[in-house]
């Protein structure tokens, strides 16, 4: 009983610290104050005699303006959880985010021939967003603070490394309070929870894998951040999401490589690049389909179980290359070069990819992504997780039509290799990224590589 009364305190913080930090109140509060802040500006500017618009026109420009910095502010990561320890970006990513929708602003008034408000006043909103963003964040921190206490923080490492933390904490990070020091990570939620930490500093001599998925996923649940000190080789590997804390290069330890927001505007992305392709998916692939249904004849299209995002089974769309019941003695095996089960005259749609064309129908139910690591059949992935540690972090996001490691490889391509390319473009995905894996993919498939 007295366990569970001590962490009562450690969960209601980590809950405080996701509503002010989530979306309830800071949705709330930077919309308020993103709204107030354009009545002020124009307000100062032209006293209460406001010109040319009617003050109803005024409000539903500035309804306009707030609802789009709130989209590009989630879309930018704003309303993912901060981590209490270490030195905030705040005032470069509020910056960035401002001027974004500022342009998509612009963009508005001018589609739409009507300013959502006067452009000086669309200026100098910007640069007033920028503070107003960053404040709140601020402010929501040094709350959070002053109700439940400074940050708990658990150092595990060896000697030598946790003095040499201590020292750097009590120096430039006096906010935090050390509550316990281990030499390993052996029982490290037990640990957590038994001290009330609200983060772990892991400082030398951890093996990821004693941690991950487990018990890494239970302190994330928790809202317990966890940190892993890089060390210079690892600089040296080009790592560049750092996170500064009391002077110390560490990096943030998560269960999914990309927070929701993100995820989210990968989503977006996806179904904008389906409407924009509509014309070019409808002239290229309604010939395909006639072409295997004259060759291959009934059915077309190939149903199998893959494995997608978060482990979850789907029904994944092909062209059937193969011949019927190619895989009723062998079991499912991964395809090979020349491969005998391959319908000849279906070789060509199978080399240049042209097969995977129906998974665009995956891609817009959400069972799939335009980029992303490939799905992988249920009993081969059980076999490579088996093999390969790591194997089921490419399951954070939705798998792709396309991927890093098909631009890059091959069918025939080892899956350990194929791995590693999967990992990498998680931990870089950007947008760029996106659209260059997609214009390269067009390069395989006109090449026809096998």
């Amino acid at each position: 009983m007295k366990k569970r009364q001590a962490s009562r305190p450690v969960m209601v913080a980590a809950s405080y610290l996701r509503d002010w930090t989530g979306f309830r109140v800071m949705y709330l509060a930077d919309g308020i104050v993103l709204f107030s802040t354009m009545v002020a500006i124009t307000t100062v500017r032209f006293g209460f005699d406001w010109p040319t618009y009617s003050r109803t026109s005024y409000f539903t420009g500035f309804g306009v303006a707030t609802g789009v910095h709130l989209i590009v502010a989630y879309f930018g990561g704003l309303y993912d959880r901060e981590h209490r320890l270490g030195n905030q970006t705040r005032m470069s990513r509020a910056g960035a985010v401002s001027v974004i929708a500022a342009l998509i602003d612009a963009t508005l008034s001018l589609g739409a021939d009507q300013f959502l408000m006067p452009r000086l006043n669309l200026v100098v909103f910007t640069a007033a967003a920028t503070f107003v963003l960053s404040f709140d964040r601020w402010l929501a921190r040094r709350v959070l603070t002053a109700r439940y206490g400074r940050p708990r923080v658990l150092l595990v490492g060896a000697p030598d490394d946790i003095r040499l933390a201590e020292s750097h904490l009590a120096e430039t990070d006096r906010d935090a309070h050390v509550v316990g020091r281990r030499s390993s990570v052996d029982d490290l939620a037990d640990w957590v929870e038994r001290l009330q930490a609200s983060d772990v500093l892991l400082l030398s001599g951890a093996n990821l894998r004693q941690i991950y998925p487990h018990p890494l996923g239970e302190l994330e649940d928790r809202y317990v951040g966890v940190y892993h000190r890089l060390s210079p080789e690892d600089t040296l590997l080009g790592v560049q999401r750092t996170i500064q804390i009391a002077g110390m290069p560490f990096v943030g330890l998560r269960t999914h490589a990309l927070p929701n927001s993100k995820a989210h505007f990968k989503r977006l992305l996806d179904l904008t690049y389906l409407l924009l392709g509509l014309p070019l998916i409808l002239l290229v692939g309604l010939p395909i389909l006639l072409w295997a249904r004259i060759v291959a004849g009934s059915p077309i299209f190939y149903r199998q179980e893959r494995i997608g995002r978060d482990g979850e089974p789907f029904v994944m769309l092909k062209l059937r290359t193969m011949y019927p019941d190619a895989e009723k003695h062998s079991g499912a095996v991964l395809a090979e070069r020349d491969d005998v089960r391959v319908i000849p005259a279906m070789a060509w749609l199978r080399s240049t990819r042209l097969d995977e064309l129906p998974q665009l129908w995956n891609v817009l139910r959400g069972d799939m992504s335009l980029v992303g690591p490939r799905p992988e059949r249920p009993e081969l992935a059980r076999q490579f997780e088996e093999l390969l540690p790591g194997y089921s972090r490419r399951h954070d996001i939705r798998p792709g039509l396309t991927g890093l490691a098909q631009i890059r490889g091959d069918y025939h391509t080892d899956p350990g290799y194929k791995l590693g390319h999967d990992l990498q473009y998680l931990v870089n995905w950007s947008p760029i990224a996106d659209l260059q894996i997609l214009f390269k993919t067009i390069g395989v498939v006109l090449r026809r590589q096998s």
